[in-house]
């Protein structure tokens, strides 16, 4: 084994669990942990918000195996994402639905019992009564037990791949994005997590944008996500002191601009964190995927000025100082992007920063997708049986990288 191998797997060992050092806070631009030390998140997307609503891979590896290939980067931290239906189905049902069933409904009773076996046999803790939220359940303890926080986000509503501008679940009060509905099944998932002691906190909603037909009582600009998006916020923050609480942005969660420098968001509503009691667990996030990026400047620039800026302590005009995390970027793992501009600018760029960052995606397949069964996902790190990485270089050379200069 090389040395600096070695090295990286002793520190991967020697990381305190999960539980050690939670819950976190914020101060400034820092997340800190329990012991008010510093952390930067450093992981993974891992999927849950399809059809099937529960976390994708299970039918070609166990739970414990995939929470593995993510520790054996570095990795601390998954991005897990759910569908407001899930919580829907809860209280519709007064109960959750079996892992067996929903199998069965999203994917049809030959292919949903197929899959369903294969998942058994792969995790034998699973059973003909355990429920999707069980599932949930037990990916957050074994991230528990390997030393991987867990970082719940709210993906869509109706369960399916995301996202669009016509899918309906676009922005508040479109087809599928029941306001009421939205808000109940975050402080739900909210109270739930309070069990696990790897989690961290949640993401409101993901990728907000324009939605294709536009709705009256919920006008798409900067006053409807301040209205919304801090009345979701206090209600989490009420359920689940303890969690951090992640703001998405517009434009499919590529900018807050008007957040860092508390910019007037219309009728004169701003935003600024002394506004809030519970300002020390608000952290903002974006999302990038300008993958035929020529500049880095350009493209660091624009994700400066979405959004990052809330970093600069320095900077006079920065009124809301705050942590800004990467929660998506990804490429396609099967050609060269990960030498791109995009790709090498990033891995430079966002750790200068010390700003934590969510690769997009662990899932090398899906159990079903815009309709297509065991659907291979060439964005995916894994290879489509979840065996191991879809492209050594891109993660020896390019990933691992990023990871090391983040940690």
């Amino acid at each position: 084994m090389k040395l600096g191998t070695f090295l990286l797997s002793l520190s991967v060992q020697l990381l305190p669990t999960a539980a050690a050092n939670t819950p976190f806070s914020v101060d400034g631009r820092w997340i800190l942990d329990s012991n008010n030390s510093p952390v930067t998140f450093v992981g993974v997307n891992w999927p849950g918000a399809g059809e099937a609503m529960i976390p994708e891979g299970l039918q070609y590896a166990s739970i414990e195996s995939t929470v593995s290939k993510i520790k054996s980067l570095g990795m601390n931290v998954i991005r897990l994402t759910f569908p407001i239906e899930l919580v829907d189905d809860i209280f519709d049902n007064s109960g959750d639905t079996t892992v067996r069933d929903s199998f069965i409904n999203a994917l049809g009773a030959d292919n949903g019992t197929t899959v369903f076996e294969q998942i058994v046999s792969n995790n034998p803790s699973i059973t003909n009564t355990t429920t999707r939220l069980q599932v949930f359940d037990m990916v957050a303890d074994e991230c528990n037990n390997q030393g991987i926080y867990v970082h719940l986000d709210n993906h869509i509503s109706k369960a399916m791949w995301c996202c669009s501008t016509t899918d309906g679940n676009a922005w508040f009060g479109d087809t599928y994005f029941d306001v009421n509905n939205w808000k109940r099944g975050l402080e739900y998932m909210a109270l739930h997590a309070k069990s696990w002691p790897s989690f961290t906190g949640v993401g409101l909603r993901n990728e907000l944008r324009q939605p294709a037909t536009a709705n009256p009582n919920y006008p798409y600009n900067w006053e409807t996500w301040y209205t919304e998006m801090v009345s979701a916020a206090e209600i989490v923050n009420a359920a689940n002191p303890n969690a951090l609480i992640f703001l998405s942005g517009l434009n499919y969660d590529t900018t807050l601009a008007p957040i860092p420098t508390a910019a007037d968001l219309g009728s004169g509503t701003r935003f600024r964190l002394s506004d809030f009691d519970f300002a020390d667990k608000l952290v903002l996030e974006l999302h990038t995927y300008d993958t035929g990026a020529t500049s880095c400047a350009n493209l660091s620039g624009a994700l400066w000025n979405g959004g990052f800026k809330a970093l600069d302590t320095n900077d006079a005009a920065v009124v809301n100082v705050m942590p800004v995390v990467l929660t998506e970027f990804g490429f396609n793992q099967e050609d060269s992007t990960w030498q791109s501009v995009y790709a090498t600018c990033l891995r430079d760029w966002i750790p200068e920063q010390q700003a934590g960052w969510m690769v997009w995606t662990i899932s090398g397949s899906y159990y079903i997708r815009q309709g297509t069964h065991d659907y291979d996902d060439t964005w995916g790190i894994l290879d489509h049986t979840w065996s191991d990485w879809r492209n050594d270089d891109a993660i020896e050379q390019g990933l691992q990288l990023m990871v090391d200069g983040s940690l």
